[in-house]
């Protein structure tokens, strides 16, 4: 066989780097395109979780929420979309029930720590007791549930928390509940009575403010940290509910639009 000329012998080797520059490129290119585009832009200052005044009226789901149901309740909250005022907002009407709305996001606290919402109870209930199990139900509260991360649980907690999960499957390492009570004092935090992987937070008590919408605002990291203790991890489902399964009563309330917001 006769050899290669050196002709030969240089394009072949010309066409060896061409092969090498091409991989090269393949992978570089994304890199050129991607990048310029991640530098220059901006995170929102401001997430719309439940942008329920866009939804249309009638219908009982808004988009991207999904019913949250407790197996041993088996009477069920039911949640409208209605027109109130100008704004599209969601109702909730128990009787002896209970049940929420869920949705799964995924909200880093440290870059969005304030959550702003609107609501507006109808009645409040006569033997709620936020430390009892008995007295457990609100017309209204609003959930924060955060996402399991070994990195930030102590040993007892991680423990505890494998424990349940075996029992109930998925489950939020810590929720924060921020509730309208009937008696406790505003500004109270505590302990759930079932458990203290969550903890009760009273933004409202009392008869003042009934019948009227009334906007509220939180600083979730402080809470978290005012409530467990230590770094929250992501935030990873928000939820809204009005439940009297304990009491058995009945209440009626209103949610209006739910948004997180970066600190000022």
């Amino acid at each position: 066989m006769d050899e290669m000329s050196r002709g030969e012998r240089q394009a072949a080797r010309g066409e060896r780097r061409s092969g090498v520059k091409q991989v090269i490129c393949l992978f570089a290119l994304p890199a050129v395109l991607v990048l310029p585009g991640a530098i220059l832009s901006e995170s929102p200052a401001v997430l719309e979780v439940g942008k329920f005044s866009s939804a249309a009226e009638g219908s009982s789901l808004p988009d991207g929420w999904k019913p949250l149901t407790f197996p041993k309740v088996p009477k069920h909250t039911v949640y409208t979309l209605v027109k109130d005022g100008n704004a599209v907002v969601v109702r909730a009407v128990s009787n002896a029930s209970a049940s929420g709305l869920t949705k799964e996001v995924r909200i880093d606290p440290r870059e969005y720590p304030i959550a702003r919402w609107r609501w507006k109870v109808e009645n409040l209930l006569k033997a709620a007791d936020v430390a009892t199990k008995a007295g457990d139900d609100y017309p209204a509260r609003l959930y924060i549930t955060f996402e399991y991360d070994p990195d930030k649980v102590g040993f007892m907690k991680k423990a505890k928390y494998k424990a349940g999960k075996l029992i109930f499957g998925d489950i939020p390492i810590a929720a924060i509940n921020y509730i309208w009570d009937a008696k406790a004092p505003q500004g109270l935090f505590i302990d759930n009575a079932y458990t203290d992987f969550a903890k009760m937070v009273v933004v409202r008590s009392g008869a003042q403010g009934v019948g009227t919408w009334m906007e509220e605002e939180r600083n979730i990291y402080d809470d978290y940290q005012k409530a467990f203790g230590g770094e929250p991890p992501m935030i990873n489902g928000v939820a809204i509910m009005n439940d009297t399964d304990n009491t058995k009563e009945s209440a009626v309330a209103y949610f209006g639009d739910i948004v997180f917001k970066k600190a000022k």
